[in-house]
C-alpha cells in the first residue's frame, strides 16, 4: 500500500465530470490497483476513487505531478500535484479478515445446509469460497444455473455490501463462474444498505435464526 499526503486537485473524466480544488488530502493506492482520495472528515468515505482494475501513469517533464488513473471503462482521474508532503509504501501482507461471531458464523452454516431458504432450485457450491480478498461466505447457483454470491451479517450495514460488492467485481472477472449476482442476507438489513444494495443490483434477504434452527432441530427428530 501507498500513502500519499499533497495538496493537489483532481479532475473525474467519465460518464460526468467532477472537480476537487486544490487542499491537501490523502492518497491511497492499494495493491489490488485501487486508488482513493480522502479528506480529514467523512469517515470511511473517499472523495473520489477508482475502484480496480485500473492503471496509474506518473506524469514525467512537462506532464511532472501529473497522475492519470483510469479504470477499465476508460474514466479518468487526473490528479494534480501541487506539494507533497509524505510519500511511503508498506507491504501489509494478505489479511485474514473479519472473524464472523457466534451467530453469524451459525447462519452460515445453515444456510449452506438449506440453501433453498434463497428460493426453490438454489444450489450450494461450497461455504467460505476464497478470493484474493477474503472468503466469500457462500457460492451457490439459482434455479437457472447463473452463480450466486452470498454475503452474511447478523446486522446487514453499508459496511457489508461494500465487502460484497468488492468480491462481485473479483468473481466477475472469472469466466468460469461470471456472471455473478449478490445476495446480501442478514437478520436485520438497515434502510441505507437496502437503498445501496438495490442500486448496485444485489438482492436482500432477511434471515430468520430461530426458522433456520427449528430446521436444524428437525434433522434430530426421529419421528
Amino acid at each position: 500500500m501507498r500513502l500519499v499526503i499533497a495538496r493537489c486537485t483532481v479532475d473525474y473524466v467519465g460518464r460526468l465530470s467532477a472537480h476537487l480544488p486544490s487542499a491537501k488530502r490523502l492518497l491511497i493506492l492499494k495493491n489490488d490497483g485501487s486508488v482513493s482520495i480522502h479528506a480529514d472528515d467523512r469517515a470511511y468515505k473517499p472523495l473520489n476513487w477508482m475502484s480496480p482494475p485500473c492503471t496509474l501513469k506518473e506524469g514525467t517533464g512537462d506532464e511532472a505531478g501529473v497522475w492519470t488513473v483510469v479504470n477499465k471503462a476508460g474514466e479518468k482521474l487526473i490528479i494534480t500535484m501541487e506539494e507533497v508532503l509524505h510519500d511511503s509504501s508498506h507491504e501489509l501482507g494478505v489479511d485474514p479478515g473479519l472473524i464472523k461471531d457466534g451467530v453469524e458464523a451459525h447462519l452460515q452454516e445453515l444456510l449452506a445446509d438449506h440453501i433453498e431458504t434463497l428460493g426453490e432450485g438454489y444450489t450450494l457450491i461450497r461455504r467460505e469460497y476464497m478470493t484474493a480478498i477474503g472468503p466469500v461466505d457462500i457460492l451457490c447457483r439459482d434455479a437457472d444455473g447463473k452463480t450466486v454470491a452470498v454475503e452474511i451479517k447478523r446486522r446487514g450495514e453499508i459496511d457489508g455490501v461494500e465487502q460484497l460488492t468488492r468480491y462481485l467485481e473479483l468473481l466477475n472477472r472469472d469466466p468460469h463462474l461470471a456472471p455473478v449476482r449478490g445476495i446480501f442476507a442478514a437478520q436485520e438489513i438497515k434502510p441505507q444498505a437496502r437503498v445501496l444494495a438495490t442500486d448496485r443490483g444485489i438482492g436482500c434477504t432477511i434471515l430468520d435464526y430461530d426458522a433456520l434452527r427449528g430446521t436444524e432441530d428437525d434433522k434430530l427428530r426421529l419421528f
